[in-house]
């Protein structure tokens, strides 16, 4: 029995190895919730409120993003815009999942795609390279505790984030940023990887000090995505699914 036969035959267990899976995540993120928690309430939300806009949006940096907009005071619409600037990469990683999720029901493909949060798109990645195939049941044993704890880490920073003398004192808030330089330290035998990253980094910095945030985030994540559509070797390319 090959290994993804054996994931359809036994879901549960599939499920279970997605949650293994998924405790690194929720380790590193729960201080990058509580932060959130705590700036949510700072800024006239209620607990409450602070959770409800973690179900419904789901996004970290464009959580953020939005926060600091609200207490602005802006316009609706540039709201909305820039979160849209700051999720446009999500839309990179569908293109790349859907490739490997053909086969799922339009119902669970529809699911997994608002599930598709950044950590939530490497460990996926990692499987299939790993020559696995993309299982609903452990793509959602990795999303639902992802998931349920964020919500209720931003109910926690929003109760108690004010206890929290100083986070950027204690560094807690580059504690996201490291994790995500780790998920991109792990791609780095992938063909490319240098240029693709290099190229990434160096766009994304000129774009903050001249266009400024939240648009750096897509560019730079464009900017490495065409070197890799580009330059990526032939044989590379013909070998991807």
């Amino acid at each position: 029995m090959t290994a993804d036969t054996y994931a359809e035959a036994h879901p549960a267990s599939e499920f279970l190895s997605g949650v293994r899976a998924s405790i690194p995540v929720i380790v590193a993120a729960a201080p990058f919730g509580v932060l959130f928690g705590a700036l949510a309430v700072e800024n006239g939300f209620s607990a409450s409120e602070a959770m409800l806009m973690s179900a419904a949006i789901f996004g970290g940096a464009s959580q953020m993003v939005g926060i600091d907009l609200f207490g602005a005071r802006v316009a609706p619409w540039l709201i909305v815009f820039s979160i849209f600037a700051v999720n446009f990469r999500h839309v990179l990683y569908s293109a790349t999942i859907g490739r490997y999720i053909a086969h799922w029901t339009p119902l669970q493909r529809f699911v997994g795609f608002f599930f598709l949060v950044d950590p939530q798109f490497a460990e996926a990645e990692q499987r299939v390279e790993k020559g696995r195939s993309l299982g609903f049941a452990w793509y959602m044993g990795v999303a639902l505790p992802l998931y349920v704890f964020w919500i209720a880490e931003s109910g926690l920073g929003a109760v108690f984030g004010r206890l929290i003398p100083n986070t950027q004192a204690l560094g807690l808030d580059f504690l996201l940023p490291i994790y995500f330089l780790g998920l991109v330290m792990s791609f780095r035998k992938r063909a490319m990887w240098l240029p693709v990253v290099g190229v990434s980094a160096f766009v994304s910095v000129v774009a903050y000090h001249t266009i400024g945030s939240p648009w750096h985030v897509s560019i730079g994540a464009v900017a490495g995505v065409l070197v890799g559509a580009l330059f990526a070797p032939k044989a590379f390319r013909e070998k991807r699914p």
